[in-house]
């Protein structure tokens, strides 16, 4: 699907949709917990459906090892894998797009260190073994993702287990929406330090009842809508949250502000492209740094972000691990066909930077926003953006 977007400023109230990364954490819990549990506000993404389609072949009876679909999401495939070896002494793991090609070498490293076997060829990876308990050392600055993994998974064995992290960790907002969530459903994990998590062994998931609290990570966008002049009213957000991206609130205050702006986003990869859509309007020049993780998300997104501001008539300059925008408060240029790169952020920090286009824009592969935002282009057109399909 193609959209094309009318410039006009986005105006009215809107409650984002749930936090698609507390729904995974919940809901995977709740399918490792014996009894029922109720996991309420949740939106049926994509990568919500790969989820809960991957711990249904996992909790399905059977000898062979279970067949999972992980869709385009990477922390269904990264989260998974360590809980499959748990339950099931392994997995098949297929998926789409980029995903089979996101890097798994922190969790290959550890096979090859604990026994496990693993292979990766026509875009199905193989992991077969018996997890064993003791002391699993991660990298803190590929992905917390499978940090995530192995918190699940660890619980489940008969004896403790240490994660040792070997350098910091980043987006460590993650790994505390993880240790939240384990915790609403009974399991203990600790960090006394920031670089070590200790997980005893033997414990059980046991049932709750829960609800998804409203993604800062989709707010992001509704802020940058705010900082290109639009008047967005954002309900539903819980000023407590875990979610590591809530940082959305004092990084685009900054923004709102004249002069230069350093942006550190090692703790919240996910904000680049609404923060780039802000600072390609803003007063003054913007470093968004130590973002060299984008390059593996479902797009590069340095270079797509870079591709599409660009395209409007932004000035984007890429780095290897950041980007340097120079502002332009009078607006773009637009009038141009702009490819979504088939990454659902992509397409959203697109449609916001069109609102401040002097022309038209066209979207193409607009429906990529299903995998996180089902919703998001009806509720553009009700805070009055003017789209066409086709």
């Amino acid at each position: 699907m193609n959209v094309t977007i009318t410039p006009g400023l986005l105006r009215g109230a809107i409650t984002p949709p749930p936090s698609k990364s507390q729904a995974h954490r919940l809901l995977i819990a709740a399918a490792l917990a014996d009894g029922e549990s109720r996991i309420e506000h949740l939106a049926d993404s994509q990568d919500i459906q790969a989820t809960r389609r991957c711990m249904a072949a996992l909790k399905a009876p059977g000898e062979d090892l279970p067949v999972l679909d992980c869709g385009e999401s990477g922390s269904t495939l990264r989260f998974l894998i360590p809980v499959a070896l748990a339950l099931r002494g392994g997995g098949r793991f297929t998926g789409r797009g980029r995903l089979m090609a996101r890097p798994q070498k922190p969790y290959f490293d550890l096979f090859d260190e604990k026994g496990i076997a693993y292979r990766q060829e026509d875009g199905v990876l193989t992991v077969q073994g018996r997890l064993t308990p003791g002391t699993f050392a991660l990298p803190g600055d590929v992905s917390s993702q499978f940090v995530t993994g192995l918190l699940y998974a660890l619980p489940l064995l008969e004896g403790d287990s240490r994660i040792t992290l070997t350098t910091p960790l980043e987006s460590r907002g993650y790994v505390d929406m993880t240790l939240e969530a384990l915790e609403r459903f009974g399991i203990r994990a600790e960090c006394p330090d920031g670089r070590t998590l200790r997980v005893p062994g033997g414990q059980t998931y046991r049932p709750c009842r829960a609800a998804v609290e409203s993604d800062y990570s989709q707010a992001a966008f509704y802020y940058a809508a705010n900082g290109l002049g639009g008047q967005v009213e954002i309900l539903g957000l819980n000023p407590r949250s875990a979610q590591g991206d809530r940082c959305i609130v004092p990084y685009h205050m900054q923004l709102c502000g004249p002069g230069e702006a350093e942006l550190d986003v090692s703790q919240c990869p996910d904000l680049v492209p609404p923060l780039a859509a802000h600072a390609a309007l803003r007063q003054g020049i913007t470093r968004i740094v130590n973002a060299a993780r984008l390059r593996i998300k479902e797009s590069d997104r340095l270079t797509a972000v870079t591709q599409v501001l660009t395209a409007l008539g932004a000035d984007v300059v890429e780095g290897a691990d950041r980007l340097t925008i120079t502002g332009q408060p009078e607006g773009l240029a637009g009038g141009v066909t702009v490819d979504s790169h088939n990454d659902h952020r992509i397409a959203m920090m697109a449609a916001v930077a069109a609102t401040r286009c002097a022309a038209p824009v066209t979207i193409t592969g607009a429906e990529c926003v299903a995998k996180s935002y089902p919703g998001f282009w009806e509720d553009y057109e009700r805070l009055g953006g003017q789209i066409q399909r086709s």
